[in-house]
Order: C-alpha cells, then sequence, then structure tokens
C-alpha cells in the first residue's frame, strides 16, 4: 500500500479510539446520574423519575454496546469477510436503538397504570435540584456525544448523544412536573410518564433509519460525489468522470468503481499509470479502495465531432433519457457506442433502449448501435 494508505489506517485507528474514550465518558456519567435519579425517585415515590433512571442505565448499556461493537469492526479481512467488519457498527446502532425502543415501551406501560391507579409523589426542594443537575448534565453530555458521533461517523454514537438529549428534554418535563405537584398538589405524573415514553419510542424508530439505510445501500452524499470527482479531474489527461458506484463495508471502508474519460491516443502504458494514480489517491484521500475503467474520446475526425453532436442532440432529446456519455464511433466497422441514463420514472428499460436504437437508425441507417444503459448510483 502507498504511504497515504498507511496515513488512512492510522487515522481509522484514532477514530475507533476515540469512539471508544467517548463511549466510555457515557457510561460513567449515565452510571451516576441512574443511581441518583433511582434515589430520588423511590424516596419521592415518582414513576416518571425512576423510568428516567432506568432509561440511564439503558444509555450507560447503549454505550457498552458502542465500544463492544467498535472492537468487533477492528477484526482484519479473511477469508470469509473480505472487506473486514466494518459493517458491525451498523449493527451496534441498531441494536441500541432497539434498546431504546424496548425501554419506551416498557416505560410507557408502566406510565398508563398510573394514569388509571394514581400516587402522590413527595417531591422536596432537593429533589428538583437533583433533577436540574441532571437536565444540565444530560444535555452537556448529549451534546458532546453526538457531536463525537458525527465528527468520527458513528451512527451508535449519534445514536446515544441523541437519545441523551431527548432525555434532557424529558427531565426537564419531569421537573415542570414536580413544580405544578409542590404548588398546586396535582400529579400529572403517569400522563407525563406516558409522554416521555412516546418521546423515547420516537427516537428509538428515527435511530433505527441510518444503520438500517446503511445496511440496505443509501446513497452516497452529494458533497462526497463532488470531491471525489474534483479530485480525479485534477489529474492530467482526464476529461470526465462517470459511473461512480460505492458500496460502504463500515464508515471507514468504501469499495466500488468509476469511468473516466480520456482521448483516444493515449498510450496503454499512459492509460495504465493513470489508473493507478487515481486508484492511489482516492484510497489516501477517502479510503476509497476503487476499480478505474476508461472511455475513449474520439479526436482527429471532423465528421466524428459532428456526428457525435448529432447523435447527442437527438438522445438527450429523447423522451425517458435524463443523460448521455461514453460517445464513440468506429468509422471502419461502422458501430456508434455510447451510455445512457434513463430517467427515474422508466420502468423498462430494455424496452426503452430498443426504440431509441429504432429512432437513431432512422437518422444512420448504415450504423449499429451499442447502447449500454447506466443508472445513478451517486448522485441527486
Amino acid at each position: 500500500m502507498p504511504d497515504s494508505a498507511c496515513c488512512y489506517q492510522h487515522e481509522d485507528m484514532n477514530r475507533k479510539k476515540e469512539i471508544i474514550r467517548t463511549s466510555v465518558v457515557g457510561i460513567v456519567a449515565n452510571v451516576l446520574l441512574a443511581a441518583f435519579k433511582a434515589v430520588v425517585g423511590v424516596l419521592a415515590g415518582s414513576i416518571a423519575i425512576i423510568m428516567d433512571a432506568v432509561n440511564n442505565l439503558s444509555d450507560a448499556l447503549s454505550s457498552v454496546i458502542t465500544i463492544l461493537g467498535t472492537k468487533l469492526s477492528e477484526r482484519p479481512a479473511d477469508r470469509m469477510h473480505p472487506f473486514g467488519y466494518g459493517r458491525v457498527e451498523y449493527f451496534s446502532a441498531i441494536i441500541i436503538s432497539v434498546i431504546v425502543l424496548v425501554a419506551g415501551i416498557s416505560s410507557l406501560v408502566e406510565s398508563v397504570k398510573k394514569i388509571f391507579s394514581p400516587t402522590q409523589p413527595d417531591y422536596t426542594p432537593l429533589t428538583l435540584v437533583i433533577i436540574a443537575v441532571a437536565i444540565v448534565v444530560k444535555l452537556v453530555l448529549g451534546r458532546y456525544v453526538k457531536g463525537k458521533g458525527k465528527q468520527l461517523k458513528s451512527d451508535a454514537l449519534t445514536a446515544s448523544g441523541a437519545d441523551a438529549l431527548f432525555d434532557a428534554v424529558i427531565t426537564l418535563a419531569t421537573l415542570v412536573s414536580a413544580v405544578i405537584t409542590l404548588m398546586w398538589n396535582v400529579s400529572i405524573d403517569g400522563i407525563l410518564g406516558t409522554v416521555i415514553s412516546l418521546v423515547i419510542i420516537k427516537s428509538g424508530v428515527e435511530m433505527l433509519k441510518s444503520p438500517i439505510n446503511e445496511l440496505l445501500g443509501s446513497r452516497i452524499s452529494g458533497e462526497l460525489v463532488t470531491r471525489i470527482k474534483e479530485e480525479v479531474m485534477a489529474f492530467e489527461g482526464v476529461n470526465g468522470v462517470f459511473d461512480l458506484i460505492l458500496h460502504t463495508y463500515g464508515p471507514d471502508t468504501m469499495i466500488g468503481s468509476l469511468h473516466v474519460s480520456v482521448r483516444d491516443t493515449t498510450s496503454a502504458s499512459a492509460i495504465h499509470l493513470l489508473g493507478r494514480r487515481i486508484s492511489e489517491r482516492l484510497y489516501g484521500k477517502f479510503g476509497i479502495i476503487a476499480t478505474v475503467g476508461f472511455y475513449a474520446i474520439n479526436t482527429g475526425e471532423t465528421i466524428v465531432a459532428q456526428m457525435q453532436h448529432d447523435v447527442m442532440n437527438h438522445v438527450l432529446g429523447y423522451e425517458g433519457i435524463h443523460s448521455a456519455h461514453a460517445f464513440f464511433v468506429d468509422l471502419s466497422r461502422k458501430i456508434i457506442t455510447f451510455d445512457i441514463m434513463p430517467d427515474y420514472d422508466v420502468e423498462n428499460d430494455e424496452e426503452l433502449c430498443s426504440s431509441l436504437v429504432d429512432f437513431l437508425l432512422g437518422y444512420y441507417p448504415d450504423y449499429t448501435f451499442n447502447i449500454v444503459v447506466d443508472h445513478n448510483f451517486s448522485e441527486e
């Protein structure tokens, strides 16, 4: 591997260490908060505070799972898993989301019971102070963990941080309930616990979306596509970048392919070296293991330039065609080749391609058309 690859692997090791350090902070903070809330909830007879304590323990468990998932994802590639174990991090995020959902459903059941069989919580000034401190701690912890999750591209950390921020809002609602109880002697503990539970359930469902989408194969960001194309276009001899396809095998491993267009006068050795340089640059910059293919651009023949202009105008004006590229003409064999990208609402690629060929034969009856149907796997 080139030096840039070694540098990237070093950055990956630092990323995983940072995830673990952040998770340890989350474990310590949540265990301490859970202990405080459990004591206060029992003394005050508040189901909402007790549920908050349980939720804090689930947050601590989430951090433990994040650490385990990160450790497992560090396992090197083997014969059965040639792309490594990076996707384990997505499973960690899914498990954390399920834990949040279970906690929310359990809380909902207990809170609904409390509505029909209410008890009067016994709040004290000390209780309110502890609740207020818990709010501040959760806000700080949530912002810290979620920020680290986005910075390190860790769905598990992001989910834990988002859950902590929800906890802060939920605990604030608990504080409001305590104040209402002290001022007007009215208990809304069961109702508030129900609202808290629904918020937890909603956040759990939302947390599931990102890791599930990654496992299903979500579209990469437009910003990354732009950066990759700019990086490749910076190479001398590259005239265009097309057909970018990327698969993620964890937050720090991407494997894919792309095509670049070069002049038809470019030598085989120059193409070989260019492909190597592009692959090394993409790995060093983005951690992408890329296969680079090449399209040839016709040069020299004036008639070819005119044919390209005419054919591309006909193609781009044809209904159902989003874009076209990779035009090439073999004048000696009378073959015209190019790629098309259909609109998203086109249901039958083969039918579109066949009708397009019939349409173009009306203009170039002596030629054979070789059309490849591409699909948009990366750009919006």
